[in-house]
C-alpha cells in the first residue's frame, strides 16, 4: 500500500498482544461487546503511561505496540485530547476496526514492555 501515514500507538495486555502476534503483526484483534470504540493514541508518553498504569495492573502486563496508518482513512477521525496536551487518541467505532486494519502499512511493532515483579521472574 502506498499513502501518507501518521504513527500511532497502541496499550495492550497480554492476551491482545498474544492475539496480535497470531494476525503475524498485521492486525489488531476485533473489541469485545463491552467495547464499543478502539481507541489507538497520538504520542508514545501517552501509551507507555496507560500500558504502565492500567495494563499492568489489570492483568500483570502491558506493551506498547506502534503502527503507521494511511491518513486518508484517518481524516475522518478527529482528535480527541482527554487530558493534558500528551494524552490525544482517536475513537474509532469498533465496527470500523477491520478497515483500519486494512489501512495498516507495515507491521505492528512492540516497542515497550511492562511487567509487574511477579510477571518479570
Amino acid at each position: 500500500m502506498s499513502c501518507e501515514t501518521t504513527v500511532l500507538y497502541r496499550p495492550v495486555g497480554p492476551t491482545e498482544l498474544r492475539l496480535i502476534a497470531e494476525s503475524g503483526f498485521g492486525a489488531f484483534p476485533p473489541r469485545l461487546p463491552e467495547q464499543p470504540i478502539f481507541y489507538p493514541v497520538l504520542t508514545e508518553d501517552y501509551a507507555r503511561q496507560i500500558a504502565r498504569d492500567w495494563n499492568v495492573s489489570a492483568s500483570g502486563a502491558g506493551y506498547v505496540t506502534k503502527f503507521a496508518v494511511c491518513n486518508e482513512f484517518l481524516a475522518r477521525y478527529p482528535i480527541k485530547m482527554v487530558g493534558g496536551a500528551v494524552h490525544r487518541e482517536l475513537w474509532i467505532p469498533a465496527e470500523e476496526l477491520g478497515e483500519l486494519n486494512r489501512n495498516i502499512v507495515g507491521q505492528i511493532e512492540v516497542i515497550a514492555e511492562y511487567k509487574t515483579k511477579e510477571e518479570a521472574t
